[in-house]
């Protein structure tokens, strides 16, 4: 999908996209600082990432009738194997995701997870883009990957010294890092399988509505799960489902998916680069979360090495391009 000319976008269609690109740059920032917030309240990340799934999943449904023969069609060949790719979408961006990301934010600060998780996405997108598909790499590219490991390894080289005085902060780095890798096979899979991005997110919600949402609501019932659903205030509840469910997973890819077709994929990766300096210096007034040293590093190390290699990168016409995170 080669990138949109701004030239040739009408004056409608660029205010649209405009308007689309300050949502998602607004929903990905303040998912950081939502995310971390939550930690401080009643809600267990397994009861928040519940709430989205049971909000979002409920909300689709009918535009998953609507398309459903065109759904099951992009998904595969087959009954089987659309099962296969629906599942593998649900476990990834749905399930594996949020349930490490949102477990990170109760270990590790803002910044960290500025660093590690949306600012180490392309670091494993194009290793498992190069061990799936083939993709190789030019040097313009190493060279920001390389730049983006630094800023990872600043940060939680930080949090590892700390381990030996006791700190868990290691724990949330872990968390996001594996929460980021997730995210990428996810989207490694959507470009190998030319899957777009709303129907990638209705295949999500829908297999996370199936699974995720009775399972663990059995659990909570049974008394097999440790839950805080009972304890938290309604106001709560209604606030994580509508943000978690409704914003973060539902309108984030349906406003990117505009924001692609209005300029193109690569200059909206480039949102991707703002999200990590803009969640970490929001953090300090809204959360009070100081900002070290080592933090700026790898907040600095990140921005450089995404536009480093952005600026390097040529699209794949070839290949679908799939929502990012959250």
């Amino acid at each position: 999908m080669p990138s949109t000319p701004i030239a040739s976008v009408s004056r409608h269609a660029f205010r649209t996209g405009a308007w689309c690109a300050a949502a998602v740059l607004l929903i990905w920032t303040s998912f950081i600082l939502v995310a971390r917030s939550s930690a401080t309240r009643h809600l267990t990340p397994f009861d928040i990432a519940w709430l989205r799934f049971a909000f979002s999943g409920l909300l689709v449904l009918p535009l998953v009738a609507w398309r459903w023969p065109r759904l099951k069609a992009g998904l595969g060949a087959s009954p089987a194997q659309a099962l296969r790719r629906g599942a593998a979408l649900a476990a990834t961006a749905g399930i594996g995701y949020c349930m490490l990301a949102y477990s990170g934010f109760f270990f590790a600060p803002v910044a960290h997870a500025a660093v590690l998780l949306p600012g180490s996405l392309p670091l494993w997108t194009a290793l498992l883009a190069w061990l799936w598909l083939g993709e190789a790499l030019s040097r313009g590219r190493a060279l920001g990957l390389g730049l983006i490991a630094l800023g990872g390894l600043l940060v939680g080289g930080t949090s590892l010294m700390q381990a030996f005085d006791g700190g868990d902060t290691w724990i949330g780095d872990l968390l996001f890092m594996a929460a980021s890798l997730t995210w990428a096979s996810y989207g490694v899979m959507c470009r190998r399988w030319r899957l777009g991005a709303v129907d990638a997110t209705l295949a999500i919600a829908l297999g996370c509505l199936v699974s995720y949402v009775p399972l663990y609501g059995l659990g909570v019932v049974a008394g097999w799960v440790p839950s805080r659903l009972a304890q938290a205030p309604w106001g709560e509840i209604v606030f994580q489902a509508t943000y978690q469910g409704g914003l973060a997973m539902l309108a984030a890819g349906l406003a990117y998916t505009q924001v692609v077709q209005t300029f193109g994929p690569l200059k909206t990766t480039m949102l991707t680069a703002l999200v990590p300096p803009l969640a970490a210096l929001s953090a300090v007034p809204l959360l009070g979360e100081p900002l070290g040293m080592a933090a700026l590093g790898g907040l600095l190390c990140v921005g450089l090495g995404l536009l480093v290699g952005l600026r390097a990168a040529a699209p794949a016409p070839r290949l679908a391009t799939a929502p990012v995170a959250p």
